[in-house]
């Protein structure tokens, strides 16, 4: 997991995530959470999967997590060809452009994406919070089970 949060909000909903991931994926799924300044390319080639998660700012992603693929980018465009990932973004108004300013860095990187991305928009409430739980739980059991 690679997350940024200023307000809390991402942040509650990346603990929701790892709490999923952490009860599906036993004792067989090794998890990694760092934050985007802390992330680097040797995090990125040891992931079997990645989960990325920020808030929307003006409109955009997270600085944080720019600045992680500004310098994962080139270190790992080769090695993670088809690294699955997934993609959780809490913004209180507009996300379509956190959204897509990540899908076409993806896109570069060649990562696949496993489900669409969850997007929150507004407050934070219990289903949201159920959502992010339920995308790390399918994340880790899906390493666990070899799916992905």
């Amino acid at each position: 997991m690679v997350h940024h949060s200023r307000s809390g909000s991402t942040r509650l909903l990346h603990d929701d995530a790892l709490a999923g991931a952490a009860e599906a994926g036993g004792a067989e799924v090794e998890i990694r959470s760092l934050g985007a300044f802390d992330a680097g390319p040797d995090d990125v080639d040891w992931a079997e999967a990645i989960l990325l998660l920020t808030p929307a700012n003006f409109g955009y992603m997270s600085g944080a997590l720019k600045d992680f693929f500004e310098r994962i980018y080139h270190a790992c465009l080769a090695s993670t060809a088809g690294l699955p990932y997934a993609l959780v973004v809490k913004g209180d108004t507009d996300t379509d452009g956190a959204v897509r300013s990540v899908e076409r860095i993806v896109a570069g990187l060649k990562w696949r994406l496993l489900q669409p991305p969850l997007v929150v928009v507004g407050p934070l409430d219990a289903q949201h919070r159920e959502r992010a739980y339920d995308l790390g739980a399918t994340l880790a059991a899906s390493l666990e089970a070899g799916i992905i």
